[in-house]
């Protein structure tokens, strides 16, 4: 059957915010995700909707950047703001990709060895490998791309198939629209939004909308291309929530981590349902593995002065590194341990504003931008978001040193 020319162009752009959809949606958002569910049933299904949009804004923001400069968004900062803010932002990225990548590393080796009853450990140091040797293929951008649009549908089919399996009352989610704030739930959903509106997730579409540019320069991009693999990433968190809040919630039933989830599926729904569950985790374990290392290592390239581009050789080393240190620390402490939380959440606490209001600065400026800069709308949408995250980063200052 023939594709409308239209259609195949409109394919082609969907890479990037596909990536970006499938780097943000890791073990620990899965964990978050179901526990909101598991505690507090539908009534916090509305937060859902309001990440949506906030991501939107900043990641279609960031690949108007993208299309709009021949230079890399650090290096957009470097010239605006100086080198130190741009070294400042680089190495911040580079050492919280660190800290988090041993929790994509362990979601991967504990789905693959609940399916299979066997060790974690073989599939962490396996995958792993099988992350670095994506990274010397010909073209690692059409690679990853392919990848993850895969690791997507992988996920996709996993959880829909769960809900579909659980039959949610329909009343429940319509109910859970409407804004309230259970007592004792601020905790969860602050650690929601924080990994929902992920900037650093955002941040990093400008460079793969470059990087697209260059492997597909016929495809044609509108900076607003990421808007479908968001909201595929918002679907999937919604689908978490609903199940939880179906299956977990009326038995009043504790996560600890998202494998529990497929503990509680398997007596109710059988083996089948259990690795329906666990394909989904392994899905969202492998491609943040990949896509967070991606992101690390290319920025601690670009503030290091090696260059952005994925087909530079010491790009390459730097995401090897990322991937190499996360799988150290998941055989090592069989888990992500509290110091490197605390150490990543303290990072992340200094390094997130800086780039969420420099990305704004670049995104508003018309002399940087030209066509491409924020209209009224973003610049009032963005500045929310804006908001929303010096509050979160304010509230963590507050819960880690005070």
């Amino acid at each position: 059957m023939a594709h409308s020319p239209a259609l195949v162009r409109w394919l082609q752009t969907l890479g990037p915010g596909l990536i970006t959809a499938a780097l943000v949606f890791g073990p620990s958002k899965l964990t978050i995700t179901s526990k909101l569910g598991a505690e507090y049933g539908f009534s916090l299904l509305w937060i859902v909707p309001i990440a949506v949009l906030f991501m939107i804004v900043f990641t279609t923001m960031a690949g108007r950047i993208g299309l709009a400069t021949e230079q890399s968004l650090l290096s957009s900062i470097r010239e605006r703001f100086g080198k130190a803010a741009a070294t400042v932002v680089g190495i911040g990225v580079f050492l919280v990709s660190i800290s988090f990548q041993a929790g994509n590393a362990v979601g991967v080796g504990i789905a693959i060895g609940e399916m299979s009853h066997t060790d974690a450990n073989p599939w962490i140091v396996l995958f792993t490998l099988a992350g670095i040797g994506l990274l010397f293929f010909r073209s690692f951008y059409k690679v990853l791309e392919k990848a993850m649009i895969t690791l997507i549908i992988i996920m996709l089919l996993s959880f829909v198939t769960t809900l579909l399996l659980v039959q949610p009352e329909p009343g429940g989610m319509a109910a859970g629209l409407v804004p309230a704030l259970p007592m004792g739930s601020t905790g969860l959903v602050i650690a929601f939004m924080a990994s929902s509106v992920s900037i650093v997730g955002a941040f990093y579409q400008s460079y793969l909308v470059q990087e697209r540019r260059k492997v597909a320069s016929q495809s044609e991009q509108r900076g607003n291309d990421s808007i479908t693999g968001i909201v595929i990433l918002g679907t999937m968190s919604a689908i978490l929530l609903i199940c939880a809040a179906t299956v977990l919630h009326p038995q009043h039933l504790k996560l600890t981590s998202a494998t529990d989830m497929s503990r509680v599926l398997e007596p109710l729904f059988g083996p089948y349902a259990s690795f329906l569950f666990l394909t989904g985790l392994f899905g969202a374990g492998f491609s943040s593995l990949i896509g967070n290392a991606t992101v690390g290592g290319t920025l601690l390239g670009d503030a290091l002065g090696f260059g952005s581009q994925l087909s530079l050789r010491p790009v390459k080393y730097f995401i090897a590194l990322v991937m190499i240190f996360g799988a150290v620390i998941a055989i090592v402490f069989g888990r992500l341990p509290l110091q490197l939380i605390i150490f990543a959440q303290s990072v992340t606490i200094f390094v997130v504003p800086v780039i969420g209001v420099s990305m704004y600065m670049i995104a508003n400026d018309r002399a940087i931008m030209g066509d491409y800069a924020n209209g009224k709308s973003a610049r009032v949408l963005g500045g929310l978001g804006l908001a929303l995250i010096i509050g979160l980063a304010l509230v963590n200052v507050k819960t880690l040193f005070f």
